[in-house]
């Protein structure tokens, strides 16, 4: 039997899909979610053969998640989504992050079109778990860019403390959760805040918008140019990179196109490693949860410029990846959980260690 789990934030889809795949004797769904964050917590249980993903979903994209998985746990995939219908790019992201083949949906009588076309999607679903994930997609077998491709490592020794200080936060899979918990109890005098969240173009304004509307600091996507002040957190633009970077006595984020760094653009390494050469021990860098390693070494990097490190505990991650690795690699001076980082925030901005 090929064990299939469906991805849609559809119910309807779902409903049908299941439906229509009762009448492949080989094939059995195992399990569905309406979205990547609840889909990962059943995989963890039981491990599909196929997935069949949509693109557009709430709280993590497909394509993301797609790429988060061929990293962790290459698995076979078929895109089903109505967004590969409005041009080559998506179609285009899909393969190259390692979707086996890609189902065309219309935005309209969904339903009917899947029951139409069950013959299309048991074959896709065939030639998928019949697939080797890891050959699919070579290129993720290939040596990842480090920040390197953006900025030069630090050097020399690091620089002397000031009454300025910053936070860098590091963060992807559950982190849409995580910070509405973390940044609504922050304090208006909260020390200013550089936030990388994985998270595709487009999503990161709404986002920003929606945190800052349940939020005493300001939120804001970053523009190039923006100042790290205290009461204000600055979340990466999707897409971008951004740095932080040191004007006089003042921090200032540039905001830069660019490879994939560790996978990811905008990349966690990319931002601490610019906080470790800008800040050093003026900082505060906390990794928190999501997949892959994004952000160890450049956390390794502030720590050893003199930046005080924290990562989220196993216990409250919602996948225990990025801090981890973190910890793996030395950069990590405490691990809390999600419960303290506020308190951690706040007490830093105030002169006293976390």
């Amino acid at each position: 039997m090929i064990k299939v789990m469906i991805i849609d934030d559809s119910a309807v889809v779902r409903q049908v899909m299941q439906e229509v795949l009762k009448s492949a004797p080989d094939i059995q769904v195992i399990a569905t979610a309406s979205d990547p964050i609840f889909g990962l917590a059943q995989m963890q249980r039981q491990w599909p053969d196929v997935l069949l993903l949509d693109v557009e979903m709430p709280r993590m994209d497909g394509i993301t998640f797609l790429r988060q998985i061929m990293q962790q746990h290459p698995t076979p995939t078929v895109i089903c989504s109505s967004l590969t219908e409005k041009g080559a790019q998506i179609t285009m992201e899909a393969l190259e992050a390692g979707a086996v083949t890609i189902i065309t949906k219309p935005t309209m009588g969904v339903g009917s079109f899947l029951r139409d076309q069950t013959e299309e999607l048991v074959s896709a679903i065939r030639a998928a778990a019949a697939a080797n994930p890891r050959r699919i997609n070579l290129k993720l077998t290939a040596p990842k860019l480090s920040a390197d491709a953006i900025l030069a490592a630090p050097s020399g020794g690091a620089m002397a403390r000031t009454t300025e200080r910053i936070v860098a936060i590091g963060i992807s899979t559950g982190g849409t959760q995580a910070l509405e918990y973390v940044l609504p109890a922050l304090p208006r005098t909260a020390p200013g805040l550089a936030i990388v969240q994985h998270m595709p173009e487009h999503f990161t304004r709404s986002f920003a918008e929606r945190l800052n509307g349940l939020c005493k600091i300001e939120v804001k996507e970053a523009a190039n140019g923006d100042r790290l002040l205290p009461g204000r957190a600055l979340i990466a633009p999707g897409g971008k990179h951004m740095l932080v970077k040191r004007s006089g006595a003042q921090y200032l984020v540039d905001v830069v196109e660019g490879p994939l760094v560790s996978r990811h653009r905008p990349s966690v390494d990319v931002l601490f490693r610019s906080v470790a050469k800008s800040a050093g021990p003026n900082a505060l860098g906390i990794i928190m949860t999501g997949m892959g390693d994004d952000g160890a070494r450049g956390m390794k990097e502030m720590h050893d410029a003199g930046a005080r490190t924290l990562a989220q505990d196993e216990a409250s991650c919602v996948v225990y990846g990025m801090p981890k690795e973190a910890v793996r690699h030395g950069g990590v001076d405490d691990s809390i959980g999600l419960d303290r980082i506020p308190g951690a925030i706040a007490a830093y901005g105030n002169g006293v260690f976390a």
